[in-house]
């Protein structure tokens, strides 16, 4: 195949040093937004995104942050512009919004901050931070509850100029911190996103001022042409054909009914089509998904299949189109409610990911936890009598691989955010982390198990509105190739008590101090038949107190003592034997 310096007209030596400026601008955005924040969500967690794009608003690098940010940036971003009016932009301004519906965007928390580049007085680039603030105001702390509207959600912002010619209107700065739980957070999130597009400004006028605009901008145009044609290169490895699956959410949070997510792939020459035509209508509940949602969740699915060193820019995503029907739960319409609507998206990826699986076996993971798993609470801290408002999501397992078993406690696929550490929480928040570990047994059984979920159990000191919007309390992530589902996803209030509560995976309650709320999150389901796992990571997972002596046995035909935690090979052999022949279970 050809590379990068086969482009016509360009140097392939600069272009490659461009390519990787710009790269580096859109990282060093990011880094500056992390260390300029206030929240434990932005500066530890890391759920926010930066990106560049051209004078066209065609995304042309993005930083290395949360993928299905990247991906509803390249629809979020245009909407903010074009609805604000490219022309009122000047050098020096910064235009913030919020809009889920009107722009392009996604959920209300998701805050997003466009400024434009100029060079030599033309317009060149566009800079973007995206960062998931922890309150935006609505009916329920971390602007996170069961709304049937979008209004009660949150304070939805159009495009509006936060900083003219670089200085802040504060009128509308007051404003905003006026209706939200954590001005104190929000105020310095959003200063740290000024931040990050400031730098890459400087950044990329330094670059424009080394090469000259001409050459920024003509290379900006061969470096997507160049991703294009990698896709494509790319996407001719992958078996032509039409593939197909479904899943299911619980339900959307009022209505106890399963919620059907669609996913028919469509490879040729051409390219590639998603339709999910046949997925459920919108819900009454709050898990309903924008288009931006929807195309970032399918551009991952896509994006993990090819080359790892393919640049992802407006060039990969011509490569691909989506049909999701207006109206239906991967495209709502206002004025329904969208707060949880990336679990529908991370539901819409893992969905495309088993369509794909007849086609890339060997390149496809089992299911995950399968949901994001979002818990926000607040009230007045007792300790300073001031309002908190705390957000966070819990990992779980990875699906198992072909040659790899899953990951433990991880935030899979487009989620890709860190845990946050318990000190810092506790440091924080009027609140304790009774416990947190993995779930023994929680892995789905396969050659490659599944990776473990993880659970926390968190006891307020005051009085708080706890909420939880997550799912997999019904639909366990599927094993793949053989291999078996993990366990379900779990929430109980005041566990180990008598006044021990199962609830559902979405709820909004309130805890009276000293009450605790364990979030336990499913694993990643099994990759191929679990009784050819090797009976030596069997025990060693004894070992590791991941999975229980009788697991061991009942799952992956593996006989081990349970007082010398010894491997019998000759009762292993007999066990598996039985069982290949489909006989019972042997004696002890």
């Amino acid at each position: 195949m050809s590379g990068i310096g086969d482009i016509v007209g360009t140097d392939p030596i600069r272009l490659e040093v461009i390519r990787a400026g710009l790269a580096a601008t859109a990282d060093e955005m990011a880094i500056a937004l992390q260390r300029a924040a206030y929240s434990t969500n932005v500066k530890t967690r890391q759920d926010f995104s930066c990106a560049i794009f051209d004078a066209q608003l065609r995304v042309v690098a993005q930083s290395f942050s949360v993928p299905t940010h990247l991906g509803s940036l390249t629809s979020f971003v245009p909407g903010i512009v074009n609805r604000y009016g490219i022309e009122k932009l000047q050098d020096g301004d910064v235009v913030i919004c919020n809009d889920g519906y009107r722009s392009g965007g996604v959920h209300l928390n998701d805050v997003t901050a466009v400024a434009p580049m100029y060079v030599d007085g033309e317009l060149t680039a566009f800079m973007a931070a995206l960062a998931h603030h922890v309150d935006v105001g609505g009916g329920n702390p971390g602007s996170m509850g069961l709304a049937r509207e979008i209004y009660g959600e949150g304070l939805m912002i159009p495009p509006t100029l936060l900083v003219r010619d670089g200085e802040f209107d504060d009128s509308i700065l007051r404003f905003i911190l006026n209706n939200v739980r954590s001005p104190r957070e929000s105020g310095g999130d959003l200063r740290a996103q000024i931040a990050g597009v400031n730098i890459g400004r400087r950044r990329l006028s330094e670059l424009a001022g080394k090469y000259g605009r001409g050459e920024l901008v003509t290379s900006m145009d061969a470096l997507l042409d160049y991703t294009e044609r990698r896709v494509r290169h790319s996407l001719a490895e992958i078996p032509h054909g039409v593939y197909e699956a479904e899943g299911f959410m619980d339900n959307d949070g009022i209505v106890d009914v399963p919620v059907r997510i669609a996913v028919r792939i469509e490879i040729d020459e051409n390219g590639v089509r998603y339709d999910l035509t046949g997925s459920a209508p919108q819900c009454a509940g709050p898990i309903n998904s924008t288009y931006a949602m929807t195309l970032s969740s399918c551009a991952y699915a896509l994006r993990c299949l090819l080359d790892s060193d393919l640049p992802t820019n407006d060039g990969f995503y011509r490569v691909f189109d989506i049909v999701a029907p207006l109206g239906t739960v991967v495209n709502a319409t206002e004025p329904a409610p969208i707060s949880v609507g990336w679990e529908t998206g991370l539901r819409v990826t893992e969905t495309a990911l088993r369509a794909l699986g007849d086609a890339l076996p060997e390149r496809i993971t089992a299911g995950s936890k399968g949901c994001l798993s979002n818990i926000s609470f607040g009230g007045i801290d007792p300790r300073t009598d001031r309002y908190f408002t705390f957000y966070e999501a819990v990992a779980g397992g990875y699906g198992g691989r072909a040659h790899k078993d899953g990951i433990d406690a991880i935030q899979p696929h487009g989620q890709n955010t860190e845990n946050s550490p318990v000190e810092e929480v506790e440091a924080n928040y009027p609140l304790r982390v009774l416990r947190y570990a993995l779930v023994p047994d929680s892995e789905g059984p396969g050659r490659q198990r599944g990776g473990l979920g993880l659970r926390r159990d968190y006891v307020v000191e005051g009085d708080v509105s706890f909420s939880v919007l997550a799912d997999r309390g019904k639909f366990p992530p599927w094993g793949f190739a053989g291999g078996m589902d993990a366990d379900v996803a779990r929430y109980v209030r005041n566990p180990d008590t008598d006044r021990e509560e199962q609830l559902p995976s979405k709820f909004s309650l309130r805890l009276a101090p000293g009450e605790t709320v364990r979030v336990q999150m499913a694993g990643g389901g099994g990759y191929g038949d679990p009784r050819e796992r090797d009976p030596e990571r069997v025990l060693a997972d004894v070992r590791e107190e991941k999975i229980t002596v009788a697991r061991a046995r009942t799952a992956y035909g593996v006989v081990i003592d349970a007082e010398t935690l010894e491997l019998d090979r000759d009762a292993t052999a007999r066990e598996r034997g039985v069982q290949a022949q489909g006989g019972g279970e042997t004696d002890e």
